[in-house]
């Protein structure tokens, strides 16, 4: 399948940081991955009183569904237009589940901030993960809906355009880059961007440049939201000189 993404959307990807991609896995799939979620959550998903925190996080999921929502020939056509054939990892774990429920408690994770995608000195310490302009590790972060979202559903905020504003960040920092925590905290002197929402009906993708600042939220609505939020990985390396369309952000960014 070639060509899923068109010329606009491409050109989208470069200039605002991500793409939405609409039926990328089926409704039948989500509603498979739900089921698993909701017996591991251990809660009754017809009895509201039950979900008493604002956020429940599940463990890393590898069964069957759950690849099979990641590697839909929709998506592998877009990974192969967006980091380039042959330079990227089939995702074979979707990683830990935030399972967002309606509630007025505070969630304690709104933080804007960056995905890191290589250890630091310390690999089990996430917080010191990396980030560099080359974006070592790391081809796309993507939001996999496996639930209907809608803005009042705690839709993960994108800071359009911020992988721009982020690219300039890391350039000077060369092959280390910034730490997690650190690239967090340089955010907030960045450029005011528009934001957007990452709704849609279950199914829906959102492949996005892997500097894009992006944010959770308080849940408003009335079902729990299901979301994965896994990385692309590399199975070779990108460069700021390169020619797929994430490499080609980057090099526009830095000039």
């Amino acid at each position: 399948m070639e060509g899923i993404l068109n010329a606009r959307q491409i050109a989208q990807f470069v200039t605002q940081g991500f793409v939405r991609i609409d039926n990328a896995f089926s409704t039948e799939t989500a509603a498979q991955v739900r089921d698993i979620l909701w017996n591991d959550l251990a809660l009754d998903r017809n009895d509201p009183s039950t979900w008493t925190k604002p956020v429940v996080r599940l463990g890393m999921y590898s069964q069957e569904p759950f690849v099979v929502s990641a590697n839909t020939p929709v998506l592998h056509a877009a990974f192969d237009q967006l980091v380039g054939i042959g330079k990227w990892l089939p995702c074979r774990s979707m990683g830990t589940f935030p399972v967002r429920f309606p509630s007025d408690e505070d969630p304690g994770d709104t933080g804007w901030h960056v995905d890191a995608s290589f250890p630091g000195d310390d690999p089990s310490d996430y917080w010191e993960w990396r980030v560099n302009i080359n974006s070592k590790g790391r081809g796309l972060l993507m939001l996999f809906l496996y639930s209907d979202v809608g803005e009042y559903d705690a839709p993960t905020r994108i800071r359009i355009g911020s992988h721009a504003d982020v690219a300039r960040v890391l350039q000077p920092e060369g092959e280390t880059g910034l730490a997690f925590l650190e690239l967090a905290g340089k955010l907030s002197e960045m450029p005011e961007r528009e934001i957007a929402l990452a709704t849609g009906r279950a199914g829906t993708v959102y492949l996005c440049h892997p500097f894009i600042a992006h944010a959770a939220q308080p849940h408003q609505g009335t079902e729990p939201k299901f979301m994965a939020q896994p990385p692309l990985l590399l199975r070779d390396e990108l460069s700021v000189k390169g020619n797929s369309p994430v490499e080609r952000a980057i090099r526009l960014a830095v000039g």
